[in-house]
């Protein structure tokens, strides 16, 4: 998209999400739980479970809680029953959001999303009023300065769906949501020693709105009301907020 950099967009959201660190390891064992009762507490055979836990290492979580994790999702302990829930809605401007769970009480949940909406000015839609405007792939991101040849040759032979350079010099490259499928294309580039600046499984929009201003604050303060919630593990939006481009 013109008039911003894609790679300071990206850096910012990093940033943003960083600085809720105190939530991170309450977001990673849910998910190392999920993926563990989904596909079984066997790493090998279970890639989801596999990202999961390379996440976890790569924010230092203690072994021990890793391993317990992996236990009480494949039922070798007790422990919370998670379930998957996914919200769409409209913030400012109507631009898109999509809000991913992990949630034992979707009552509950569904009400503090709800509630996250409306007292900063968006609302809440239906399944399906916004998703169409995000792709569901793997994203892997290299920073300014690497080479597009390069990096095409090696990610196409590893199977991915598309590159995208962008103005700004930094490369996307996208793969199918599988997480196997994900996981072959980044180790191909980090073997041929293109390591990612972001590599994950997300929702990335098709198109982007650039909001300033007011506007701008409103719905920096839905994204922030968002993702203090115990339920969130993710949210993404179309939207592009200043500082980050």
């Amino acid at each position: 998209m013109a008039g911003h950099s894609k790679w300071a967009n990206i850096q910012h959201r990093k940033g943003r999400q960083d600085a809720k660190r105190g939530k991170i390891f309450t977001k990673l064992i849910k998910e190392i739980t999920v993926a563990a009762k989904m596909g079984g507490g066997d790493v090998a055979m279970n890639p989801r479970l596999r990202l999961a836990i390379e996440k976890a290492k790569a924010e230092s979580m203690p072994k021990d809680n890793i391993e317990n994790a992996v236990k009480r999702g494949s039922g070798q302990l007790d422990g919370v029953n998670y379930e998957e829930a996914r919200y769409e809605g409209y913030g400012i401007g109507g631009v898109a959001v999509i809000v991913d769970c992990l949630t034992d009480n979707k009552v509950r949940t569904v009400a503090d999303v709800r509630h996250a909406f409306v007292k900063h000015g968006g609302n809440m839609g239906t399944d399906g009023c916004v998703a169409f405007q995000f792709k569901h792939c793997g994203h892997n991101i290299r920073e300014p300065g690497v080479s597009e040849d390069a990096v095409m040759e090696v990610a196409l032979d590893a199977g991915a769906d598309d590159i995208i350079p962008n103005e700004d010099g930094s490369i996307e490259v996208l793969t199918s949501p599988d997480p196997k499928a994900f996981e072959t294309v980044k180790e191909a580039l980090e073997k041929a020693g293109f390591k990612p600046a972001v590599a994950e499984i997300t929702m990335r929009a098709e198109a982007e709105t650039e909001l300033t201003g007011d506007d701008a604050v409103k719905m920096q303060k839905i994204l922030d009301a968002l993702d203090v919630l115990d339920d969130v593990q993710d949210v993404y939006t179309n939207a592009v907020l200043p500082g980050e481009g």
